[in-house]
């Protein structure tokens, strides 16, 4: 790869993955209502995510989602439902901070949410089947494509990460005020689970049409 088409491909993913979505969402409610411990095991927990489907896209595994308009959309609801009920568990909650203390949703909980939320988002699976094989050598044989896209894979989970702590940081500045800000302490359950409703709406609307 030239240095052209390196800062290129470096570029490319930038825009690409620190564009917000469902994952940098995640993450950003996590620091704003939990504090920075839980947005950084939150931007952990997502990259671990794009490790598998980086190995299921070296594998040609990634494919089926494409080819697949049926497996797209199942996992498309799927992870909608699933943004869905972290929306209404928030409302059901006591805790005014909407997502739970430390003590009642754990970090070993915020991790496990995380990685599902990544893996229900079929985009993750369609950005590296369709990013990472534009910066493959062409015409090369299958094990040299492999390492290639395994290494592509590697550079982006760096990138990833980098940007999701910036991610996580940043929501924690804000959220020091807001998670004590007492005149909204009786709001702020409800535009945690709004956040995460109306998520959950669009990437249904989105696997519908």
């Amino acid at each position: 790869m030239g240095i052209g088409q390196a800062l290129g491909f470096v570029g490319a993913t930038v825009v690409l993955v620190g564009m917000p979505g469902p994952n940098n969402i995640y993450i950003s409610l996590r620091s704003l209502t939990q504090g920075r411990r839980a947005g950084v095991v939150s931007a952990f927990a997502i990259e671990t995510g794009s490790v598998v489907y980086i190995l299921l896209a070296a594998l040609g595994l990634a494919a089926i989602v494409q080819a697949s308009p049926l497996v797209f959309t199942v996992i498309s609801l799927a992870g909608a439902a699933y943004l869905a009920w972290l929306g209404v568990r928030t409302l059901r909650s006591n805790d005014s901070s909407g997502v739970g203390s430390i003590k009642v949703t754990t970090l070993g909980r915020v991790f496990r949410e995380g990685v599902l939320v990544n893996l229900l988002n079929p985009k993750s699976a369609l950005f590296f089947l369709a990013f990472l094989p534009q910066f493959t050598t062409r015409g090369a044989g299958t094990v040299q494509v492999r390492n290639e896209m395994l290494l592509l894979g590697l550079a982006v989970l760096a990138i990833g990460l980098l940007l999701d702590l910036c991610y996580a940081l940043g929501a924690d500045a804000i959220g020091r005020r807001f998670r004590t800000a007492g005149r909204f302490s009786g709001l702020r359950k409800y535009v945690v689970a709004g956040i995460y409703l109306t998520i959950a709406t669009v990437a249904a609307a989105g696997a519908l049409t």
